[in-house]
């Protein structure tokens, strides 16, 4: 899909007090840039943004950073947090490839890795690009705490029956498993994403999954 360049984007990610600059500047001292030792949570692909600002907003006792690869996107987000976030900020934006991802942040730094909606790259032969393919998951063994975990949610049948057995097969246990979330026992206080409410409306399931590493 073929993503809608807004002018001036570029820009306003560069001035923008919400992201962070040179992110990988920040590896093993993001505690130092909320200046707190308050747990990590980053959402990679964060989109427009509603679902990591939400969270920032109803959990005061951890910090967030929303990541997102084109700025268009991003601005939006950032403007909702603009719209938003009180002064007790704690929440960051980053402008990155996620591929990219152990050269922000540190080994065990991040409590909880969010991935929502993540393009599913069809293609078998796109398969390493999608977010729960084999190489990311080395990724984020590297950067997640002793005591973290993956969240992700998909409406996408085939990426989810892909993910499942890819964290199976990467050294994952999983938890929380349904294909039917808003039905579920998993349901309260789900804080649901852009596309979230987009296909829900549409009577599309919405499948879930929390998946940690077996150490």
């Amino acid at each position: 899909m073929r993503l809608k360049h807004i002018q001036g984007s570029e820009a306003f990610i560069a001035e923008n007090d919400f992201v962070v600059h040179e992110p990988e500047k920040m590896a093993g001292k993001w505690k130092d840039y909320f200046g707190n030792e308050k747990p990590l949570y980053i959402e990679i692909g964060t989109g427009k943004g509603q679902f990591v600002n939400q969270h920032a907003l109803r959990n005061k006792n951890n910090n967030y950073l929303g990541i997102e690869r084109y700025d268009s996107v991003l601005m939006k987000a950032v403007k909702k947090a603009q719209e938003l976030q009180t002064e007790d900020k704690n929440l960051g934006f980053l402008s990155f490839d996620a591929k990219d991802i152990t050269e922000v942040f540190a080994k065990g730094e991040v409590k909880v890795i969010y991935l929502n909606f993540s393009d599913p790259w069809p293609k078998k032969r796109h398969a390493k690009r999608r977010l729960t393919s084999p190489v990311f998951l080395e990724k984020y063994k590297q950067i997640l705490s002793e005591d973290g975990h993956i969240e992700f949610k998909t409406d996408n049948v085939d990426l989810f029956d892909y993910s499942l057995e890819s964290f199976k097969e990467n050294g994952f246990e999983l938890s929380e498993v349904t294909r039917d979330l808003h039905n579920s026992e998993y349901s309260e206080g789900n804080i649901m994403t852009e596309y979230e409410e987009k296909f829900s409306g549409e009577g599309k399931p919405i499948m879930r999954l929390s998946a940690k590493v077996i150490r």
